[in-house]
């Protein structure tokens, strides 16, 4: 059924190659800098992105490879609650918009490590710094390039081995010559693409249901409730409502390689309308992804493994000669986010490790050189750690994706929040947190997921529940540490760093998506 490698002809292989031959061209124009070699950067595109490629870029570093099957699979067998994590997003976005981003553009930082230096000193950004190393290289390459991998093995039947070294290859290529500037520029294209293949396999599953009508009354009718009951199993309305912030947070406002086409923005306006136009593009993962999901429920209400849903579709509505879009979307949202992966991963190197504790004195060309290097290191540990995921039985990955960002993201949300919030914080208490608390937090998830899973032992909250849990300990260990603590170095405030409020256009930007988003919210209560 998902393998569509002997129904692929002429046009087909024709598609991919079109498809290819016009992203190499958009990365290689991308790439050439008018600019001398002592004047680019690798890793802001020379702070010259506009709203449009902001908001692309970060939608493409969000939808990563497993979306596509994740999303449909939850449509096929819950509904639509699980939008919940890209509509509730905005509320999170509008914080990173409003609060973070004039901060971090104020400080003219390059990565989250040295915003936080800055406030802390020294210690707390080397901390930082190796947090955020580790986080990009198993979160976002690891587990992004292994399922990426998955994907190809279930759709093209091909092994995993060459499947990742292809793909990380590709992903890497832009990084790795273009940096921010390319991915941005290449990101656009390729959302545009995905909306594109998207939306066309959701129309021709209404088509073929009967419209759209027909589509709501054969669905059950809590298929179409945002909301769930208390005692609902999966995703009971508090865990969502308390749970999904902390991560939230996180991945919105403190994540490098979220933040960084931010900091890559050509003034704060452009970034702020950047991070509202990712809350506009949020909206359509209902019909993009979920609604896929809802339509091959309908359709074909007997599959033995939901996962399996987004692939039916595409093998049963896509007529001969449109297969080779699967292809070209799978490739879209995997170089979309390894790309932007390996420029965080050679951007925090460089700029945290490399040029404060190897070499002060380095040049900018230095730095690009100890860059580039960087993303190949970055594609080589992806690969090995994507073989090496693959060769554990058993671990469905798809399931704890989100639960593993739940216990990475509370000592993030806790630090950046009381940062930028309570002036009170001490760098004692920031550390603290970053290093002991994220022990805990790591431990209690390695405990939730493998050693006492919550299948066999049901005494766990909630994974959201379990978050938010361990996020509110972490907040008051850090408060009692601040206000407790003899010696206090705190953030003093640099006079020198002007943070611009924002312009009407941007108000009236964020005003419209609430308006629109709590409509929705009414409309699907």
């Amino acid at each position: 059924m998902n393998n569509i490698i002997d129904r692929l002809t002429l046009l087909d292989y024709g598609i991919v190659a079109a498809y290819v031959l016009i992203l190499a061209f958009i990365g290689f124009r991308s790439s050439v800098s008018k600019k001398s070699a002592d004047e680019e950067t690798l890793f802001l595109a020379n702070k010259s992105l506009g709203w449009a490629s902001i908001g692309f870029n970060m939608w493409g570093t969000n939808v990563g490879p497993s979306m596509l099957l994740a999303f449909a699979s939850i449509g096929y067998s819950t509904g639509i609650v699980a939008i919940n994590f890209d509509w509730y997003a905005f509320v999170f976005l509008f914080l990173l918009a409003i609060v973070f981003a004039p901060k971090y553009l104020a400080a003219n930082v390059s990565t989250m490590p040295e915003f936080m230096g800055q406030r802390y000193g020294e210690s707390t950004q080397t901390i930082l710094a190796w947090y955020a190393l580790i986080k990009i290289l198993i979160s976002w390459l690891s587990l992004g390039l292994f399922a990426g991998g998955f994907l190809v093995r279930q759709i093209l039947g091909l092994p995993m081995g060459p499947s990742v070294v292809v793909l990380v290859a590709f992903a890497g290529l832009f990084a790795y010559t273009g940096g921010l500037k390319a991915i941005a520029r290449v990101n656009v294209f390729q959302m545009l693409l995905l909306i594109g293949v998207s939306l066309t396999l959701t129309l021709l599953g209404i088509q073929k249901v009967g419209g759209l009508e027909a589509v709501y009354a054969q669905a059950p009718a809590d298929y179409w409730s945002l909301i769930h009951p208390a005692d609902d199993p999966k995703y009971p309305w508090y865990a969502i409502l308390l749970g999904y912030p902390v991560a939230a947070i996180a991945f919105f406002c403190t994540d490098q390689a979220m933040v960084q086409s931010v900091l890559g923005a050509r003034n704060l306006e452009q970034g702020q309308l950047g991070v509202n136009f990712i809350g506009w593009l949020k909206i359509l993962s209902l019909p993009l992804f979920i609604l896929p999901g809802i339509l091959c429920y309908i359709l074909f209400p007997n599959l033995k493994d939901p996962a399996e849903a987004y692939m039916t579709m595409v093998t049963n509505l896509f007529p001969p000669g449109l297969n080779g879009l699967v292809i070209v979307v799978l490739i879209a949202v995997l170089v979309g986010t390894i790309g932007s992966s390996l420029n965080s991963l050679s951007t925090v190197f460089t700029m945290d490790v490399y040029a404060r504790k190897i070499n002060p004195s380095a040049t900018n060309k230095d730095l690009i050189r100890v860059g580039r290097l960087t993303v190949i290191a970055g594609c080589l540990f992806a690969v090995g750690m994507a073989l090496a995921i693959d060769s554990i039985k058993g671990l469905n990955l798809f399931d704890v994706f989100q639960s593993v960002l739940g216990f990475i993201a509370p000592p993030l949300a806790v630090v950046f929040l009381l940062t930028v919030f309570w002036k009170r914080t001490t760098r004692l208490a920031v550390n603290t947190v970053l290093s002991a608390g994220s022990v805990f937090s790591l431990g209690v998830g390695i405990v939730y997921l493998w050693v006492l899973p919550p299948d066999r032992y049901d005494f766990w909250p909630h994974y959201l529940l379990l978050s938010f849990l361990i996020f509110v300990s972490l907040l008051v260990l850090a408060m009692l540490i601040s206000v407790l603590d003899r010696n206090p170095t705190v953030y003093q405030v640099n006079t020198t760093q002007v943070v611009v409020k924002p312009t009407p256009k941007v108000w009236a930007a964020w005003i419209a998506l609430m308006i629109t988003m709590l409509t929705l919210y009414l409309l699907f209560r």
